[in-house]
């Protein structure tokens, strides 16, 4: 009503007014604050035992499914408790909480921290296992850059190396094998484009990149007969015997032979192995010709 009498910027100034008598006029307690009149900022929680917050942590990961909550728990532990033995507890399972949230950067970035303040810890393993495999998931299909495969292959290669015997090397080497497949198949895409292009030299840079990295990958077949098409395609005939020859040593029921042998022969030739090819010497190096 005020406001419609005497307009609105009058009716402010009334409002102002008896919101300051009345302030003033109430007797305040001397504890009290000016912030007690305009809301309190957050009270701050008393520290809590470093126990029950870690078998929080645990309940809300294990039972309730909610690894984001769970992180905020750990990560209470390491501020409340720092340099306990609560704190490096709550650490490694920080990083896996921040895993199964799919934070991936903060998971690597908790697991780095904590193979750096214990590497002797028995989950030092876990730890590295879990950077590789924060990696891994992170590996894009074959059409984009390759950095987070080689980044993946590289952590679950510490695995293995530093911790042969544990449970984790087992599962490193399998994700090894498939982030080698992602490279390789990389390799094969841009390879096979060359070999659109007709530019068989880049082609063949690509394929002997499958061919010497990558043996025990699914692409291998195909690059060899590839390596025929393009020497056959340049008239560099023995390079091209050579690997169909070897394609059909290592791979003989291979489909890829077949087609391999198909264009060696519609060129007046056998496969034939040259010892002294790059292609042979690649083989017998890691014991499959």
């Amino acid at each position: 009503m005020l406001t419609r009498a005497f307009g609105h910027k009058r009716g402010r100034a009334i409002a102002v007014r008896l919101l300051m008598l009345a302030m003033i006029s109430v007797t305040v307690p001397a504890c009290s604050t000016f912030s007690d009149w305009f809301g309190k900022k957050d009270d701050v929680l008393p520290d809590q035992p470093a126990d029950k917050l870690y078998n929080e942590g645990l309940y809300l990961l294990n039972q309730k499914r909610e690894p984001k909550e769970a992180v905020k728990k750990f990560e209470e532990v390491d501020r409340q408790h720092p340099y306990s033995e609560w704190a490096r507890k709550s650490l490694i399972m920080l990083a896996y909480a921040q895993y199964e949230a799919r934070d991936y950067d903060e998971c690597i970035n908790s697991a780095k921290r904590y193979v750096s303040l214990h590497p002797g810890s028995p989950d030092a393993a876990y730890a590295q296992y879990l950077i590789g495999a924060a990696y891994f998931d992170q590996i894009p299909d074959i059409t984009r850059d390759q950095g987070a495969t080689d980044r993946a292959m590289q952590a679950l290669d510490e695995v293995v190396r530093k911790y042969p015997t544990t449970e984790y090397a087992a599962s490193a080497k399998k994700k090894l094998e498939v982030a080698r497949d992602q490279l390789a198949g990389k390799e094969m895409a841009v390879g096979r484009y060359y070999l659109e292009k007709k530019d068989f030299t880049g082609a063949i840079n690509r394929f002997k990149v499958v061919v010497t990295q990558y043996q025990t990958t699914r692409h291998v077949e195909e690059a060899l007969m590839r390596l025929t098409e393009s020497y056959m395609a340049l008239g560099i005939v023995a390079e091209a015997q050579t690997a169909a020859a070897v394609l059909g040593h290592n791979f003989p029921d291979s489909p890829w032979y077949k087609n391999a042998y198909s264009l060696v022969k519609s060129g007046g030739k056998e496969p034939h192995e040259n010892q002294g090819s790059w292609i042979s010497r690649a083989f017998k190096k890691v014991g499959l010709g």
